[in-house]
């Protein structure tokens, strides 16, 4: 019989399968939540070499299918640019649940500042898994009747 904290906790805990792509890249570590931090940290499957001003989409070794209706955003660990010199191109990456066949491999689309080199299990970048945005509908009107802000920049600088 099962008890009441373990129901609650199965009702409100979500599987993430998850394939490591080892016949490409050879063994991977596996994904873990470390206790520091909210987010799980995803690792290069392979060592990269970038030159200054390079763009290059580096293989993270997984792909995933999340649970119905979720999300996973991606972005770079704070230490990734101290670290590698190294920006995410599109600043934040999402990965919709449809994104999950078999080799649909998730990559950080990195750009270089200066000549870097990425090791193989170089923890570059963290995901959290968020509920999908839900369905809207979009209705024009000549007018909105609410007080305008005062434009960008309207609350100050400090």
């Amino acid at each position: 019989m099962m008890k009441i904290g373990e129901m609650i906790k199965s009702l409100f805990s979500k599987k993430i399968y998850i394939k490591y792509f080892t016949d490409k890249y050879g063994e991977l570590t596996r994904l873990e939540k470390i206790s520091k931090g909210d987010l799980i940290d995803l690792r290069a499957a392979k060592d990269v070499e970038m030159k200054a001003g390079e763009f290059k989409l580096i293989p993270l070794g997984v792909a995933m299918k999340l649970p119905k209706g979720y999300m996973a955003k991606v972005y770079p660990r704070s230490s990734t640019f101290k670290n590698y010199k190294l920006i995410m191109a599109n600043s934040t990456g999402c990965v919709d649940e449809s994104y999950c066949g078999d080799g649909d491999e998730w990559f950080f689309p990195a750009v270089a500042f200066e000549d870097t080199i990425i090791h193989k299990g170089d923890r570059i970048c963290q995901f959290e898994i968020v509920e999908k945005m839900p369905e809207i509908h979009f209705s024009e009107v000549l007018r909105l009747k609410d007080k305008n802000r005062g434009g960008i920049g309207s609350t100050g600088t400090r």
